[in-house]
């Protein structure tokens, strides 16, 4: 079976920092290379995986604002269809934009919906559907209505990446992208009630909000933001809090940060938006609160939970093995039904 995995181009693949598509791309390429499967990779030029890679893009265009993202993702994506008859089947990370070429791939096309970050996209999928694409959901919660899912697969994480840490730190942490989704400036406040130091983690997407509701507190005591961190210091930021504050303002279709934190066996204190009550069972891993207030009176009771169960809960849930394990299934069914 040989497997195309046309993936992302704004980050490496893997990414060097921010890039969670690009994180999960690289752990299904690795997996799927190391169970000998015949993969091929479409990302940057750049990445690196023991899977074979191809494609135009030298570079992400994330990182050279000389790359223009639209003009690049059309020939990534023109490259790979060029090519799509040499495989049994082409798995898109990609998006929409694989999508309005639905009719003219010459192998079966499967789509991971990495979340809808619009509902104007949503005829791209619909007309897709129509020539025979099939999806896979990251959630239940993420689905849209009459579109033809397949299988809802969890991501997993590299387990050995996130080694569980029985002891943590007396400080919270917030990690993701500072923007009014993610509920950074919540975030600060749930901290600040609760009596504990806050540490937040992840790239600026928001500079007004940032400017107004997060630079402000940031005191480097009892506030502090170490910037975009890196895969090599996530299992530290992550493992060495009390638990990860997420109260997030939108219906998150996943979370990366949230199984990641829960496999070093820290607990996650989440709004109960979109994944949230898919991925946190309240009491064994985590607790869903729905307000600042009802967050700060649980960060003492989230302090309790057996970080040890957390973290078997996490790796028998969200494992890199696991995930790979059930697309590879998916995709021998898809090939022996074609």
């Amino acid at each position: 079976m040989r497997i195309a995995l046309l993936g992302p181009i704004t980050w490496r693949t893997p990414p060097r920092a921010y890039g969670p598509w690009e994180q999960v791309v690289s752990l299904l390429a690795d997996g799927l290379a190391a169970r000998g499967v015949d993969v091929t990779l479409f990302a940057t030029l750049d990445s690196v995986t023991p899977a074979a890679v191809d494609g135009v893009c030298p570079r992400p265009y994330g990182e050279d604002p000389t790359l223009d993202g639209r003009v690049w993702e059309a020939l990534h994506v023109g490259h790979c269809l060029a090519r799509s008859g040499e495989f049994d089947l082409v798995h898109n990370h990609l998006d929409w934009l694989p999508l309005a070429m639905a009719r003219v791939w010459r192998a079966p096309l499967l789509t991971t919906v990495h979340g809808f970050s619009s509902p104007a996209i949503l005829p791209a999928y619909q007309a897709a559907a129509a020539a025979g694409a099939r999806f896979v959901s990251i959630s239940n919660a993420d689905r849209a209505e009459g579109l033809p899912y397949v299988a809802t697969i969890y991501h997993g994480i590299d387990v050995s990446q996130f080694p569980f840490r029985a002891r943590p730190g007396e400080h919270l942490v917030a990690f993701g992208r500072i923007h009014p989704d993610k509920g950074t400036a919540d975030a600060i406040e749930i901290a600040r009630r609760a009596g504990r130091p806050l540490v937040i983690c992840g790239p600026v997407h928001d500079r007004a909000y940032y400017a107004e509701r997060v630079e402000p507190h940031i005191d480097g005591e009892r506030v502090r933001y170490l910037g975009n961190v890196g895969p090599a210091d996530r299992a530290e930021v992550l493992g060495g809090a009390v638990a990860l504050l997420h109260p997030i303002g939108f219906a998150e279709p996943f979370g990366l940060s949230v199984v990641e934190a829960m496999m070093c066996g820290t607990p996650v204190l989440a709004y109960p938006k979109g994944a949230m009550p898919e991925l946190i069972e309240p009491g064994r891993t985590g607790l869903l609160v729905d307000s600042v207030e009802a967050a700060a009176d649980a960060v003492a009771d989230a302090a309790r939970l057996d970080r040890s169960q957390v973290r078997d809960i996490a790796e028998s849930r969200f494992s890199a093995a696991r995930m790979v394990d059930e697309y590879l299934h998916l995709y021998e069914k898809i090939v022996a039904d074609t």
